[in-house]
């Protein structure tokens, strides 16, 4: 598990492009047939992704939590942007395809990972962050019938956006908030971009009671995105790639422009869940 540290704005913009890059990206999520995790000191978040190929992987918690198991004192969100995979928790088979996930709760002591076909690899999207009670572990989909362990996506937190003049008509998908899937502080959700449009979260916002970690993928291999952050007056950018990963700070914008239009993944830890606690900058007041 790698370790990353807080950052002060102060220091942030005289930061170069390498170093905003080392503290701020994560540049490869998934790698074959393992798990790789980034635990950041802001609000204790852990980001990765599991990819298995050929092998079932387990979740264990490693030296750096000193925690019997992973999720001893954590919650676990989790997206597949990848084939169709297996999740298992305790025993119980939860079949994740593409584009569903799963709220695992605190006190799951055995979750490992598998795909369906090793021709086109699950690969799920992790985001954890410390919990201090037990809620329910919950299969998440787009489309379905609710049943016992299993959530669907509700109408209203699936929201569309912006417009095509604009250039960020988009959708935003509410996978894990208050009032569809119960968790102590980890909100997550799935935003896609149509064609011709490549802004998100634009009139941009921070807010200082919850950080944030954006997933950008759906790029071709020459596209890219520029994330935009640092104070609305200090902003900086950095050039992500498919299927990179970015921290950004609660005092930090958060916004991205692309060569073309892709998906991203947000989840969001921190002192509440108010989805709407936004602190709204004008565009006029970027620098």
């Amino acid at each position: 598990m790698e370790l990353r540290t807080a950052a002060s704005p102060r220091d942030v913009k005289h930061y170069t492009t390498e170093r905003l890059r080392e503290e701020f990206l994560i540049p490869q999520v998934f790698f074959a047939d393992d798990i790789k995790l980034v635990y950041s000191h802001i609000d204790r978040i852990i980001t990765g992704g599991a990819m298995p190929v050929n092998k079932t992987l387990k979740l264990e918690a490693g030296a750096e939590l000193r925690a019997e198991y992973f999720l001893q004192r954590r919650e676990l969100g989790v997206i597949n942007i990848g084939g169709d995979g297996v999740i298992c928790v305790d025993g119980k088979e939860y079949e994740v395809i593409a584009r569903d996930g799963m709220y695992i709760g605190m006190g799951a002591k055995d979750i490992t990972f598998a795909s369906k076909d090793a021709k086109n690899p699950a690969k799920f999207y992790l985001n954890s962050a410390p919990a201090h009670r037990t809620c329910p572990t919950v299969l998440i989909k787009r489309e379905g019938t609710p049943s016992e362990g299993v959530v669907i996506i509700q109408d209203k937190n699936k929201v569309e956006l912006g417009s095509l003049e604009e250039s960020n008509h988009r959708t935003i998908n509410k996978y894990i908030l208050p009032g569809q899937v119960e968790s102590c502080q980890l909100e997550m959700g799935m935003t896609h971009l149509e064609p011709g449009s490549v802004w998100n979260t634009m009139p941009c916002h921070t807010h200082d009671r919850r950080m944030e970690v954006y997933l950008y993928f759906d790029l071709p291999e020459d596209a890219f995105v520029m994330h935009y952050m640092g104070e609305p007056q200090e902003t900086r950018h950095i050039i992500m790639r498919n299927e990179q990963a970015v921290i950004s700070p609660s005092w930090s914008i958060h916004a991205g422009s692309g060569s073309r239009n892709y998906t991203f993944i947000w989840g969001m830890v921190g002192e509440n869940q108010d989805f709407d606690d936004m602190d709204n900058v004008d565009m006029k007041d970027l620098l």
